[in-house]
C-alpha cells in the first residue's frame, strides 16, 4: 500500500494534511524520513510520525522446509498431514506457503507469513526458475531435452511451456529446470513421451537451495544472506521482463 493511502486511511489524517505531513518530512518509515507519497508500505513495516509509533510493524518471517511425500501443501486438510504441521511455531495462522508441491514430491518449500514476498516468488511474471530432479520408469533421450527446449504443448489450456533446462544424468533420471509452476507440470511434461514420473523432487527456487543438513520433515529459518541474495535476484529478474 501507498503511505499516503495508509495514512489517509487513518481517522486522524485527511488527505490534505498527509500532503503536509510528507511536505514536511515528518514521517520515517523504518527509520527512513519518506517524503514520496508512493512510497509503498506493508504490514511489517514501522511507520512514525514525529517520533510517534503510528505502526509498530511486526517481523517478517521466511522458513525453508524440506517437504517429505505424502505430505499435503495445503494450512489445513481432514486427511494428510500438512506442510504447516510439520512447523513448530507462534503464530502459525499467519504462515502460508509460497509455491506448492504435489503429494507425493519431496523438496524445497517456502513459508512465509509475507505475503508480498510469497506474490513475488509465485507470480508468472517473475520467471524464477525451479530446479527438480526427476526418475522415470522409462529411458529419458536426447528428444526429451529439444522437445521441453522448445515448449510442450499442453491441450487442456491450449497453451505451449515455456522453454525449459533437461540435463541428462542417467538412463532414466535427469534434472529439470523450469520457470512456470502450472497443474502437474513437470509430470506432464514427461506424459508428452508417455513416460510416468516415479519420483520428484524440488532442488531450488531461484538463488534458494534446499539445505542438504535438512531430513525430509525438517526445516530452518532463512538466513538473511539468503533472504536478501533471493529478493535482488528475483527483483532483478522482474526489471528485466
Amino acid at each position: 500500500m501507498r503511505v499516503d493511502r495508509f495514512l489517509s486511511n487513518l481517522p486522524q489524517f485527511s488527505r490534505q494534511h498527509v500532503r503536509l505531513l510528507l511536505i514536511e518530512k515528518r514521517i520515517q518509515v523504518d527509520g527512513q524520513v519518506i517524503s514520496d507519497p508512493h512510497h509503498e508500505v506493508r504490514a511489517f513495516s514501522r511507520i512514525e510520525l514525529d517520533g510517534k509509533i503510528l505502526q509498530a510493524g511486526k517481523p517478517a518471517r521466511y522458513f525453508m522446509l524440506h517437504k517429505p511425500p505424502g505430505c499435503v501443501s495445503a494450512t489445513q486438510d481432514p486427511e494428510h498431514p500438512t506442510v504447516l504441521d510439520l512447523l513448530d511455531e507462534p503464530d502459525m495462522d499467519e504462515l502460508h506457503i509460497a509455491g506448492r508441491l504435489d503429494f507425493n514430491t519431496s523438496g524445497l518449500m517456502l513459508i512465509t507469513n509475507d505475503g508480498h514476498w510469497s506474490r513475488h516468488v509465485t507470480q508468472p511474471q517473475t520467471k524464477m526458475p525451479k530446479v527438480y530432479y526427476v526418475e522415470t520408469e522409462q529411458e529419458i533421450t536426447a528428444a526429451y531435452v529439444s522437445k521441453f527446449k522448445e515448449g510442450v504443448y499442453f491441450a487442456y489450456e491450449d497453451l505451449t511451456t515455456l522453454p525449459a533446462e533437461l540435463e541428462l544424468l542417467g538412463p532414466c533420471s535427469a534434472r529439470l529446470s523450469i520457470v512456470e509452476g502450472r497443474y502437474h507440470q513437470v509430470k506432464r511434461m514427461f506424459g508428452f513421451f508417455n513416460n510416468k514420473v516415479i519420483r520428484l523432487h524440488r532442488e531450488s527456487i531461484g538463488s534458494l537451495m534446499l539445505d542438504t543438513q535438512l531430513a525430509p520433515g525438517e526445516y530452518r529459518a532463512l538466513l538473511d544472506l539468503e533472504i536478501n541474495l533471493f529478493q535482488a535476484t528475483a527483483g532483478h529478474k522482474a526489471t528485466c521482463l
